[in-house]
């Protein structure tokens, strides 16, 4: 299945150029810069009108690329209701991370999003070498986000609920990039469509405000850019070369780069403890060998 935004053009030529680590490099970046500001905007939007302002941006700036409508028209039933599951998913994850995050530390949050990608790395990694090398990444892991548990479960079950459907996320993202990255992508844009289309009721009063402020809609469509728009693609330009064990593996970076932007935005110094953590997610990624197949 081709889409506009690749297709033949100089972006598909690229994708095919760079290593898939270097797409997943940009997505992990860029996943913890969304959030942060995202929490920034709660005050103003609330938490569900956030969610709803980040995808419904998202889904606005897929729409003309890569033209949803005809990719469910064109697929048979089985595509179409893995589309359907997808867009759920996205939908769900997305505001039941906000909702944590609006009661829980970042750290915490993404520990337990964490810990559904071990499940889902161990299961696919069948090498000795592997196994040592995810046994180093999580251990890097725990040491870097520093777990602390909360006594809010309300916020622990918003934490829990993202974590499940984040690995719902890998393996549905990867199903859908079984067809390559030009096919991942328009289904991406199918996919988001129906997120939009879930979260329309629930999030469209809380977000009502931006619609009369400028400067909030243009920061919340910011938001929406950075955390759905260009993550997304890059996960699928990755996850359609990579297998699935892997790239469970590599998204024990998150972590790493969570506490980066912690150094440039929020001028957060890591300790002794955090550097050796980055340290070994690090070795471990690097140390880790992909396997042909899942």
């Amino acid at each position: 299945m081709a889409t506009p935004a690749l297709g033949n053009s100089t972006l598909g030529r690229l994708t095919e150029k760079l290593p898939p680590h270097v797409w997943f490099g940009v997505s992990a970046v860029f996943h913890y810069l969304g959030p942060a500001f995202a929490v920034l905007l709660f005050p103003h939007v609330g938490v569900l009108g956030m969610a709803w302002l980040r995808i419904a941006t998202a889904a606005l700036i897929f729409a003309p690329l890569t033209r949803p409508w005809r990719t469910f028209a064109r697929a048979d039933r089985s595509t179409r209701l893995l589309l359907l599951a997808f867009g759920a998913c996205l939908a769900v994850m997305n505001c039941s991370f906000y909702l944590a995050l609006d009661r829980l530390p970042i750290s915490l949050v993404a520990a337990i999003e964490f810990v559904g990608t071990i499940g889902v790395a161990v299961i696919g990694l069948r090498s000795p070498r592997n196994l040592a090398a995810l046994a180093v990444a999580v251990t890097g892991t725990l040491l870097l986000i520093d777990v602390k548990w909360s006594d809010d479960p309300i916020g622990l079950f918003w934490a829990f609920l993202n974590g499940a459907l984040f690995v719902g996320y890998i393996v549905l993202g990867h199903r859908i990039a079984a067809s390559g990255a030009g096919g991942g992508i328009a289904s991406l844009g199918a996919a988001m469509a129906i997120a939009f289309i879930v979260v329309l009721p629930i999030g469209l009063t809380d977000a009502l405000p931006a619609f009369f402020s400028p400067p909030l809609l243009l920061a919340a469509i910011g938001v929406g850019i950075c955390s759905s728009v260009i993550p997304y693609i890059c996960d699928q330009l990755a996850m359609s070369r990579l297998p699935r064990a892997s790239f469970a593996l590599m998204l024990s970076l998150l972590p790493v780069t969570a506490t980066l932007i912690g150094v440039v935005v929020l001028h957060q110094i890591p300790s002794l403890t955090d550097c050796l953590g980055i340290a070994l997610v690090v070795a471990g990624v690097a140390f880790h060998k992909p396997a042909n197949t899942d």
